[in-house]
């Protein structure tokens, strides 16, 4: 036996207080009626007050208001098991590392505020799995498909630029990288989120959407950085900026949020790209967007579920409440007999 909801014990202080005015007011009225003479001698004078049925009457609302109590803190025992089924997609979120990531024209740099974004991502999920991506020169899975939310947001938090050993920005690697990771029966239920500044070293990323939309994937760009761009900090191990990195000309590489770019991939799966804001605002849209997507039916877990039981003390209480309105506060009043 257990109690669903036990903080809804509180309410019976108040229950408590109440029993102790209405007594107490009961035996403020006799005491009232003591002062005017001999309480015997006034009640025979008026035959038809009687405490002792509005002490009862007070009873069975107390007591009606004592199961009421019962009934919020939902009295449950016995058991039962029950299969838990969930709705919803696939969901892999590919996270660009390079270190070209590390421009500072987003703060507090590009690839922090990507997994920002991806944090809000992992808050607004319900029902959906999720798979994190890394990828720079090549794509590693940081975290299979999972429902397992907290698991996903501990291996997001230890992404940097140094998870991939191979630089450059391959678009390409990541994409297939996601679709070897979806169930590759499906052809439905898959979004791949690319967060990246879309600076692609390889130029076979648009192809490489074309082959993932025949799998069924549906690819959303989120674009991050500026246009205009910025210089490439250089960091020693304490992650202080040390300089800039530069060509093999001496010139310092600036690098610049390629929108072309995303917005042809993301295109050519019918998906949208969107440039990162510091409102998030594109989180609503995309997830906007998301929602209209056919969900399907998750694994089903076996749970155990108490069984409610709160209708018992709801019937008792009933009971007692409409009792209450039987039980007259007078007594009867005896008619006269004439001769």
């Amino acid at each position: 036996m257990r109690f669903s909801e036990p903080e809804n014990f509180l309410i019976l202080i108040a229950v408590f207080l109440l029993a102790v005015f209405i007594f107490w007011a009961i035996g403020r009225k006799k005491k009232l009626l003591n002062r005017f003479g001999d309480l015997p001698l006034l009640m025979k004078n008026a035959p038809y007050i009687s405490f002792a049925r509005q002490r009862t009457r007070a009873l069975l609302v107390i007591l009606g208001m004592v199961f009421v109590v019962l009934t919020l803190v939902r009295l449950q025992f016995g058991t039962h098991l029950e299969l838990l089924k969930r709705e919803g997609i696939d969901i892999i979120v590919a996270l660009d590392v390079s270190n070209s990531m590390l421009v500072r024209d987003m703060k507090p740099n590009r690839l922090e505020k990507a997994k920002q974004e991806i944090r809000s991502i992992i808050d607004r999920l319900r029902g959906d799995r999720i798979g994190l991506i890394s990828f720079a020169g090549e794509a590693f899975v940081q975290c299979p498909l999972t429902l397992d939310y907290s698991a996903a947001a501990m291996l997001l938090s230890v992404m940097d630029n140094e998870s991939v050993s191979i630089q450059g920005t391959s678009l390409s690697s990541a994409i297939e990288k996601a679709v070897q990771s979806f169930a590759q029966k499906e052809k439905k239920h898959k979004v791949l989120l690319l967060l990246t500044d879309g600076e692609d070293h390889e130029g076979r990323a648009v192809e490489t959407a074309e082959n993932a939309r025949k799998d069924g994937v549906k690819i959303y760009t989120v674009g991050i950085g500026s246009t205009a761009g910025e210089p490439i900090p250089i960091l020693d191990r304490n992650g202080q900026q040390v300089g800039f990195k530069k060509d093999e000309k001496g010139e310092v590489i600036v690098s610049r949020l390629d929108e072309f770019t995303l917005q042809k991939i993301a295109l050519a799966t019918g998906g949208k790209y969107y440039h990162a804001t510091a409102g998030e605002m594109e989180l609503d849209r995309i997830f906007e967007e998301i929602s209209r997507i056919e969900k399907k039916e998750l694994e089903g877990t076996l749970v155990t579920r108490y069984d409610d039981r709160y209708q018992w003390p709801l019937l008792v209480a009933l009971v007692l409440i409409i009792g209450e309105f039987f039980v007259p506060e007078r007594k009867r009043k005896h008619r006269e007999i004439k001769l």
